[in-house]
């Protein structure tokens, strides 16, 4: 089967198409048949090696795919060949074929086609968790998402508006900002590069603020979100696309009487699945009443996803970029 593979640690260019052996399949383990791959900003991390997991190369990138279910391992109950699936894999997800545990496998409805299915687990997983577990989001409060346009943040948005909260859009171009706002009736749009994000969500808030702030950026717009944020309000931190780390100025979080919150998804659903699984089925549910419909802008075949880790890393892609396997 091809994988693209990375050998060494480097830009998406280095990534390799290669022909490897198909993996044997354990006692509880699926071999998925891949139709479609997620890409993420966290491939971009993993193949330099700077993600939280560094797998012992060589590995194929790729943390979500669906497919079709090619064999299942003796101990397994719940999947059998011929099934519909996503596959939450972490990485090997750049390839026709992958194995992984049955737990990280989803049937998927018959709503849902592959592409969709591929761009779902890590983002929609994701913002479900944070919005739901971690920031306890209620309907007619107000939720900020920065990165709005990015494949976390239109997921945010979408499930925000679904759980009745009026959604605040930010990002730094406003073309972008525009699609979402089209997408899914947003109740309004920032552009934190040309506007004071304190004064445009105070206007847009009534005067008090944003109840629970989504930041998938960090930097400097975490600072300025502690200076937006409503009294009791949610500050959940997704993760640092700015590429900078930012510290949590104490004396704002005493004033706001704010939390700060982390959302690690991966390391949930592996702590909890019963409640991931859940998540999910609200999820399916949404999509199948045809009131969830993630964006994918860019799609790719397998051979080409140094271009499509490129449009991520170059803030091209408005929702999802997906890679297909031609099967």
């Amino acid at each position: 089967m091809k994988a693209m593979l990375c050998k060494e640690f480097g830009p998406p260019e280095s990534l390799v198409l290669s022909e490897i052996e198909s993996e044997p399949v354990g006692a509880q383990q699926v071999k998925i048949g891949d139709y479609a791959c997620g890409v993420n900003f966290p491939d971009l991390l993993i193949i330099k090696g700077e993600y939280q997991f560094k797998p012992p190369l060589p590995f194929a990138p790729g943390g979500e795919v669906s497919g079709v279910v090619l064999e299942v391992g003796s101990d397994v109950k719940d999947f059998a060949p011929g099934d519909r699936v996503l596959g939450m894999t972490g990485w090997n997800g750049y390839a026709e074929e992958v194995v992984i545990d049955s737990f990280r496998c989803m049937k998927i409805p018959s709503s849902m086609d592959y592409p969709t299915a591929a761009g779902l687990s890590m983002t929609y997983g994701t913002s479900y968790h944070a919005l739901v577990q971690r920031g306890q989001l209620r309907k007619g409060e107000t939720l900020l998402v920065h990165g709005a346009a990015g494949g976390v943040g239109t997921a945010a948005v979408e499930i925000g508006k679904l759980l009745g909260a009026k959604v605040i859009a930010s990002g730094g171009d406003d073309a972008k900002l525009e699609r979402v706002r089209a997408a899914y009736d947003v109740d309004g749009v920032v552009n934190y590069r040309t506007e004071s994000l304190k004064d445009r969500v105070k206007a847009l808030s009534g005067g008090s603020g944003a109840d629970v702030i989504y930041d998938a950026v960090g930097g400097d717009i975490f600072e300025q979100s502690l200076r937006c944020i409503n009294w009791e309000g949610r500050l959940l931190v997704i993760g640092f696309a700015s590429g900078t780390i930012p510290a949590a100025k104490a004396n704002l979080i005493l004033l706001k009487g704010c939390s700060v919150v982390g959302v690690f998804w991966g390391a949930f659903s592996a702590r909890d699945p019963e409640t991931n699984r859940k998540n999910f089925d609200q999820l399916f549910a949404w999509h199948s009443e045809g009131k969830l419909r993630p964006l994918i802008s860019h799609t790719f075949p397998l051979e080409r996803a140094a271009d499509a880790l490129n449009a991520v890393k170059n803030r091209e892609v408005v929702g999802k970029a997906i890679l297909t396997t031609g099967r």
